[in-house]
């Protein structure tokens, strides 16, 4: 078979093995949320049974393309390696079920220490969730990071080495995070890294419905609440615009009205577009050199910010030695 055709077939797997991964991900956690809750789970909060993966979303809404490099970790799953003495003797298709059950049990543990603020252990993952697979830890953990990552813009972080002990931190320095979540406590800076990466795509000014086509992909609809960001369309027209992560303003002369979305002073401040090009990269499975347009004006956008760092110690450092000639000056006339 044509390497070409053979990349496409494998590119084809790995976008329905994350379609599955993350179809099962959202209805599990569903059920999760509801019973923490006290409350059975009811259909209202489950997405949509079509919803697409996040990555596909944002292609077909986008027209972001990109060819990913390096091995698929439902490649890994299934290579020979993997298939260890200590997993029960079964199928191929059976092994990857278990293993995409224990990533999404796994994203649930991860929530639930996440909300309870407790720490993350090796030693509590093992028992809790891994048990008898073991030998597929490393694989496991990669993969529910990945689900952190996308579907609420955290990273999984070993913050000691020795006893294995990890924590889960927001990819970007947000303070509106805690402000939207004082009673739920669940992390939602992943929409906002969405949205972000739309309007970039988008030529940096993203219409209303564009926002809407990728989120409703991903089973977020603007008048359904949601088991994780509660009220959408609140969370974005609202409350990240009035903590200045996001504008959203009226088409100028449009009749019936229609809005769209920008970048935030915040927004500029505390996130760049590499980051938010990285972010989407990894939902690709490939690295922002990938998408060499929106590259090319990522690295301007980071040559512009550097710029104006060195303009702004530069100006800090000339305010310090007027400050310090001046005291120098009413010392020295005081004597």
């Amino acid at each position: 078979m044509p390497r070409g055709q053979k990349s496409k077939l494998r590119s084809r797997e790995k976008r329905r093995q994350a379609r599955a991964e993350t179809q099962g991900l959202e209805v599990a956690e569903a059920t999760g949320a509801a019973a923490a809750a006290g409350k059975p789970p009811s259909s209202e909060n489950l997405p949509a049974a079509g919803a697409r993966s996040t990555s596909e979303a944002l292609e077909g809404a986008t027209g972001a393309t990109a060819s990913g490099s390096g091995t698929n970790s439902a490649e890994n799953i299934n290579s020979p390696k993997a298939k260890s003495a200590s997993s029960p003797k079964g199928t191929d298709s059976s092994l990857s079920e278990i293993l995409n059950k224990k990533v999404v049990l796994l994203v649930q543990f991860l929530l639930q220490k996440y909300q309870k603020k407790e720490p993350i252990r090796k030693a509590d993952m093992m028992k809790h969730v891994i048990k008898q697979y073991k030998s597929h830890f490393n694989e496991i953990l990669k993969r529910a990071s990945d689900h952190m990552e996308l579907a609420f813009g955290v990273d999984l972080k070993e913050v000691d080495p020795t006893r294995h002990c990890y924590t889960l931190v927001n990819k970007l320095d947000l303070a509106y995070d805690s402000a939207l979540n004082e009673d739920e406590h669940m992390p939602k800076t992943g929409i906002l890294m969405i949205v972000l990466g739309v309007i970039f795509m988008r030529g940096n000014c993203a219409p209303e419905e564009a926002i809407w086509e990728v989120l409703n992909m991903m089973g977020v609809y603007a008048e359904r609440k949601h088991f994780i960001y509660g009220d959408p369309k609140k969370v974005l027209t609202e409350d990240l615009v009035q903590l200045k992560y996001l504008e959203y303003r009226q088409v100028a002369n449009s009749d019936p009205p229609r809005y769209e979305f920008l970048w935030g002073p915040r927004a500029h401040a505390e996130a760049s577009k590499m980051k938010v090009l990285e972010f989407l990269a990894n939902m690709h499975d490939t690295v922002p050199s990938a998408f060499p347009t929106w590259y090319a004006e990522a690295l301007r956008d980071e040559e512009e910010r550097a710029q104006a760092r060195a303009v702004a110690r530069a100006h800090t450092a000339a305010l310090a030695s007027a400050r310090s000639r001046a005291t120098a000056g009413s010392s020295s006339q005081a004597k």
